[in-house]
């Protein structure tokens, strides 16, 4: 069996493309606290990679933008791909289902206080994991990615 079921926040806005037969695609990272301290009694927390498909992944991006609190439905996916001569490995969350846990309102307020309401943990080292990530994986392919119906595996 392979089902995942997140809570957390995005660590920047969604990004949508849309494949050679028009299938909105979206992706985005999601920061998920886990549930136990450090012996400093630091909460940590994991970068997860998500992706998004059809009018799921067109809401995604219209609602949702960094720092909007989410649940991720789905099942984690493997893959890789060649960057300059070299294999890189991925691993994704790809959604079944993305609910949106705060109202638009509370999201604008979120926005609109800069995060107070936020815990330390949620964003913990944020930049520094980010850049760190490889998760460009349509980075050389421009503004469309060719993907057949034989490719989606729903």
């Amino acid at each position: 069996m392979n089902r995942v079921e997140l809570i957390g926040r995005l660590t920047r806005d969604p990004e949508l493309r849309y494949t050679g037969s028009n299938i909105a695609t979206t992706r985005f990272t999601l920061a998920v606290n886990r549930p136990f301290q450090s012996q400093n009694g630091e909460q940590g927390t994991d970068f997860i990679n998500v992706v998004v498909w059809r009018k799921q992944a067109e809401n995604v991006k219209k609602y949702c933008t960094k720092g909007s609190l989410v649940a991720v439905e789905g099942r984690i996916q493997t893959g890789s791909y060649e960057k300059d001569g070299q294999r890189v490995y991925t691993t994704d969350v790809v959604a079944d289902s993305v609910q949106f846990l705060e109202s638009k309102a509370q999201s604008e307020n979120r926005m609109s206080s800069e995060g107070s309401d936020l815990s330390p943990a949620d964003f913990v080292n944020q930049e520094v994991k980010e850049s760190d990530m490889s998760d460009e994986v349509f980075a050389n392919f421009g503004d469309s990615v060719e993907i057949s119906d034989d490719d989606i595996a729903f």
